[in-house]
């Protein structure tokens, strides 16, 4: 039975090993080859159902030649983990959210600042076009290919103690963010204490008393359990961040050139597949966190959007962010 530190040492150790640019390639099976995908989200969750099928339809199209195993639930280690064995080779593909790739791939940055996209409709116009294929393409300056680009929905606060109406209901509250510049500034330009952690350690943070409460999509806060600890559902929108598919770029180039077009096209095609599943499990998920009693409110978007505005003319100053930001916003 694999262990996660047990595939970690064997994967790293193996790309260690290796001479310089030349990470462990693909698994090589019996009649094929074996490509290693994880998501710390759950088995059921849109973006491990969307991986899934890409499996499927490779093995498919390719009579067994290419297959694809999934660790889903964080098997193999936090996102910040994924990326990195990702990078040298240790996994094949990852899908990770786009604020835990801020620092080393700055065009991400642009998918993440508030208030940059007015809706999930805005959102899905960008990552469609051009816009998304320049974040994809920016990934290949750093042992990484990018697959494809998964929305996934409002992120919005929850919290411990009270409903969020206005910037100023944050001050003093205790969150948890991603390890990303940009969430941990607008925490602090919203009053708040960002405390950042991975997902998994989020839930027992909030029982301990920890911290106060967190930020997420509802699909998020629903498989997570979170509702359990965070009463408080307060509808801020103040980020659409996507989720990145990526892949290691010496598994990617250790694919035949027909089935790196293989696996390209079959990314891009599991976006709708992962789009039905995320629209219909979102309102699922909001419908079973009203039965267990949380309280939504609405939030004076006008004075979230106010307190934001420093953070995103800090961000403007950066030529190739404003560039993709004045893309995004022709299209709202």
């Amino acid at each position: 039975m694999i262990t996660r530190r047990g595939f970690i040492g064997a994967g790293l150790g193996a790309a260690f090993a290796a001479p310089l640019g030349a990470a462990r390639a693909i698994t090589q099976v019996p009649g094929g080859q074996l490509l290693t995908a994880t998501d710390v989200h759950v088995s059921d969750y849109p973006t491990v159902e969307a991986v899934r099928w890409i499996g499927q339809q490779l093995e498919k199209e390719t009579q067994g030649r290419l297959k694809l195993r999934l660790y889903h639930s964080g098997q193999l280690g936090r996102e910040a983990e994924a990326i990195d064995m990702a990078r040298f080779g240790a996994i094949d593909i990852t899908r990770v959210y786009s604020g835990a790739l801020n620092n080393a791939f700055p065009l991400t940055q642009a998918l993440c600042l508030p208030y940059t996209f007015d809706s999930v409709a805005h959102l899905r116009r960008a990552l469609d076009g051009d816009v998304g294929e320049a974040v994809l393409r920016g990934f290949e300056a750093r042992g990484l290919v990018g697959l494809a680009i998964y929305d996934s929905g409002a992120r919005c606060f929850y919290n411990t103690k009270h409903p969020i109406v206005s910037p100023a209901d944050l001050h003093g509250l205790k969150l948890r963010v991603a390890n990303s510049d940009i969430f941990i500034q607008l925490m602090r330009l919203l009053g708040a204490n960002p405390t950042p952690m991975s997902l998994g350690e989020t839930f027992s943070a909030m029982e301990t008393h920890m911290i106060d409460g967190a930020e997420n999509n509802m699909r998020s806060f629903q498989s997570s359990r979170h509702f359990e600890a965070a009463r408080y559902w307060s509808q801020s929108e103040h980020s659409y961040a996507p989720d990145i598919l990526v892949m290691s770029r010496a598994s990617f180039e250790a694919l035949a050139p027909a089935d790196r077009e293989r696996l390209v096209r079959l990314a891009r095609a599991s976006v709708p597949v992962m789009r039905e599943l995320w629209d219909t499990s979102e309102a699922a998920a909001r419908q079973d966190v009203a039965k267990h009693g949380i309280q939504f409110n609405d939030v004076d978007m006008p004075a979230f959007r106010q307190a934001a505005a420093p953070l995103l003319a800090e961000y403007h100053r950066r030529p190739e962010i404003e560039a993709l930001v004045k893309r995004i916003r022709a299209l709202a």
